[in-house]
């Protein structure tokens, strides 16, 4: 037995407009290499360090130094982690785009 399908009518005309020229993506930078890592490390935590540790020095000055730097690194690890750092790798990623951006409209010599 073969089935017969329905009749279907003219297919309507697609009154969308024609789609316009896709814009290219922008070129996406690569991961920093871990030199550039640790330099965004260090431009993080030392600032950090210095800051909280001048703050903290007069309160802790009597402090046994393992307790000193433990409190220390309870303040400014997660400052670091959770704020900065994720801030400084999207400025990174924002200056790496811009300069791929300028290379790849660059004409080719």
């Amino acid at each position: 037995m073969t089935a017969t399908p329905p009749e279907h009518g003219q297919p309507e005309p697609n009154d969308d407009p024609p789609p316009s020229e896709p814009r290219p993506d922008p070129p996406v930078p690569p991961r920093p290499n871990i030199h550039v890592t640790a330099l965004i490390v260090w431009l993080t935590i030392f600032p950090l360090v210095v800051i909280f540790s001048t703050l903290l020095g007069p309160m802790t000055m009597d402090w046994h130094p393992v307790l000193r730097t433990f409190v220390l690194t309870l303040i400014v690890v997660p400052i670091a982690a959770y704020w900065l750092m994720p801030q400084m790798f999207r400025w990174y990623a924002a200056l790496a785009r811009r300069r791929a951006t300028r290379r790849a409209s660059k004409p080719v010599q």
